[in-house]
C-alpha cells in the first residue's frame, strides 16, 4: 500500500495501482452523488466537478502527493454536496440560489434582448437552440425560457402546434412500447420467457414474416401485440 503515500519516486506498477484505485473511487463517488450530477451540470454540480477533478488529478501526476488525503477531501465534499442537495429540496431560498428561475428570452414572437445579456448568450446561440428544436421562425414561438441548466425550453403559438387525434376527434390509439428482443444476433431470453414464448416460436415467426435468420438480424423489437420489427445487417 506504499503507493497511497507520498514517495520520492513510484514504480510503473505503483502508478498503475494509483490510477486503478482513483478510477474506482471516482465511480463510487459519482454513484453516491446521484444521476443529477451526471445528466445536468448546474451551478452546484459544476463547482463540485471542478474541485473533485482538480483534487484527484494532482496525486495521479505527482508522486510527492499521497492518495489518502485526496480521497478524504473528496469524501467530505461528497457529503457536503449531498447535504446541500437535500437541504435545497426543503429550502426554497437555497433552491433558488442554486437553481435560478427560468429566464424568458422570447415572448409572443419577440426577442427579449436584455434577457439575452442576463443569460450570457448571443443571438447566434439562441438561433442555434431553435434550429435544434426544428423551429425556423421566431414569430411562431409563444414563449422561450432559458433554464438554469443551460437549456432552452420553448412553446409554440397555438396555431403552429402540431395537430393531435384529440383535436380531430379521432379515437385515441392505445400506447404501444416496443422492446428489444434481438440485439446483434443475440436473443433476450428473459424477455421472451416473460412473454410466455420460446426461442423456436420467435425464430419461426421471423422466418415466416420476413424470411430472415437470427444471425442476419442487427436489431429486432417486439410490442405487446407480438408485432416484430427487424433491422438486418447491411
Amino acid at each position: 500500500m506504499d503507493f497511497f503515500h507520498s514517495q520520492e519516486s513510484l514504480t510503473a506498477m505503483q502508478w498503475i495501482l494509483r490510477a486503478v484505485v482513483a478510477y474506482f473511487f471516482m465511480l463510487i463517488t459519482a454513484k453516491l452523488m446521484g444521476q443529477r450530477s451526471i445528466s445536468q451540470l448546474r451551478l452546484l454540480d459544476f463547482v463540485i466537478a471542478l474541485i473533485i477533478g482538480n483534487i484527484i488529478a494532482h496525486p495521479l501526476s505527482d508522486e510527492g502527493l499521497g492518495l489518502k488525503g485526496s480521497m478524504i477531501t473528496m469524501s467530505v465534499l461528497v457529503v457536503l454536496y449531498t447535504s446541500s442537495v437535500i437541504v435545497s429540496l426543503k429550502s426554497e431560498k437555497l433552491r433558488n440560489f442554486f437553481d435560478s428561475s427560468p429566464l424568458p428570452l422570447i415572448k409572443n414572437g419577440k426577442i427579449l434582448y436584455k434577457n439575452l445579456g442576463k443569460a450570457r448568450i448571443t443571438l447566434d446561440d439562441l438561433m442555434a437552440e431553435l434550429r435544434k428544436a426544428s423551429v425556423e421562425d421566431i414569430q411562431k414561438v409563444a414563449l422561450a425560457l432559458w433554464e438554469s441548466g443551460g437549456t432552452l425550453s420553448f412553446f409554440l403559438k397555438p396555431q403552429y402546434q402540431p395537430v393531435t387525434p384529440l383535436d380531430l376527434n379521432f379515437p385515441p390509439k392505445s400506447f404501444v412500447f416496443p422492446r428489444t428482443i434481438i440485439k446483434e444476433r443475440k436473443i433476450d431470453v428473459s424477455l421472451l420467457h416473460a412473454m410466455g414464448r420460446e426461442e423456436n416460436w420467435l425464430k419461426l415467426k421471423i422466418k415466416s414474416t420476413y424470411n430472415a435468420d437470427i444471425h442476419n438480424i442487427l436489431l429486432a423489437t417486439i410490442d405487446e401485440t407480438e408485432h416484430i420489427t427487424i433491422f438486418l445487417y447491411e
